[in-house]
């Protein structure tokens, strides 16, 4: 029996969205009687942080702390249109219309406040900390909720915004097809350090290194947690998971998760990330998000790592222990490759 190490590389471009029909997303904006803000999407968070992201958007373009705003997901009753959460879109489609929504709101708000302290509205600015203030005379001010008060019950008018987000279509090469279904990449490249044991076939990862560019972080602490489970989940597919093991062969699928192949939290190899920041010019604020590009480079890193270890190439998923051992009996024995 030996151990043999195994040092895999992959890296990609991950486009953000796809051009279906512009790819759109719509968001609304409104101000409450006492001075918050309400964001009402059809954007549905799935754990990767959308509320979080289109709330801290919404407080930036507004002017306004993150604590005035709320954020509703809600769906295709009750909230504007959205093409869904998939292609790693968010933060950048609806990102986007959420910004247009709220500049819109924006406005109207100012415009309230100017009536108040009868001054034009391109004189006022907002502090920040739910105040609105003249312009180099900052005791000459107003706080949004007696601003939205004012609005609603005095001024008759509302503090609200629409806004809507698409992308230009591609124009079509006439002789080939060929077009351009994004306006912007993401970028990953992961090193994955892993111990294949030659007589078991088990595969044991150590280390991840990755680095990411996403555009801009726009909030640091979400885009690490996605990245680190992303990367993990990545692995769980390379090696772990399969709803039909013998497909089409259905006779040996896992009937619940009691009987699903996973990795648990303790099988958690440490990971190294570097996240890079190249702000893109159509994203709101530079972000574009991780998305489905946190997993995707792991599965042929994974595969590499293998290779290089015992000298198998897999290319069917899950990479089991079996198909190891088979790998490792066809080419006669461990073949490491030396790459470490």
């Amino acid at each position: 029996m030996t151990v043999h190490k195994g040092r895999g590389f992959a890296c990609i471009n991950y486009p953000i969205g796809m051009n279906l029909g512009g790819d759109p997303s719509q968001a609304l904006v409104h101000a409450t009687p006492d001075g918050k803000f309400m964001v009402t999407l059809s954007a549905i968070d799935l754990g990767q942080g959308m509320k979080s992201v289109t709330r801290q958007i919404a407080a930036e373009a507004l002017g306004v702390p993150i604590a005035d705003v709320y954020v509703d997901t809600a769906d295709s009753d009750t909230g504007p249109h959205d093409m869904g959460s998939f292609a790693s879109r968010g933060t950048h489609r609806m990102g986007n219309a959420v910004i247009r929504a709220a500049t819109e709101a924006r406005r109207a708000m100012l415009d309230a406040a100017a009536d108040e302290l009868e001054v034009n509205a391109s004189d006022l600015e907002t502090d920040g900390h739910g105040n609105i203030q003249v312009k180099g005379a900052p005791s000459r001010a107003i706080t949004i909720e007696d601003t939205a008060i004012a609005a609603q019950f005095k001024q008759g008018r509302t503090l609200s915004g629409r806004g809507i987000f698409l992308i230009p279509p591609s124009e079509a090469d006439p002789n080939t097809g060929e077009m351009s279904p994004v306006t912007c990449f993401a970028h990953a490249a992961l090193v994955v350090d892993l111990e294949v044991d030659d007589e078991t076939g088990e595969v044991t990862v150590i280390e991840i290194n990755s680095a990411y560019e996403v555009g801009r972080a726009l909030n640091e602490k979400l885009v690490e947690q996605q990245l680190i489970g992303g990367a993990w989940m990545g692995i769980s597919h390379a090696l772990y998971e399969t709803t039909e093991p013998y497909y089409p062969d259905r006779s040996h699928a896992p009937g619940d998760f009691v009987e699903y192949l996973q990795p648990s939290p303790g099988d958690v190899a440490t990971h190294n990330i570097a996240v890079l920041e190249r702000p893109a010019e159509d994203a709101p604020y530079g972000g574009k998000g991780p998305g489905e590009m946190c997993a995707n480079p792991v599965l042929p890193a994974v595969a590499n790592a293998i290779y290089d270890a015992v000298g198998v190439r897999c290319d069917r998923l899950p990479i089991t222990p079996e198909k190891i051992l088979r790998g490792i009996q066809n080419n006669g024995g461990a073949q490491p490759k030396g790459a470490l």
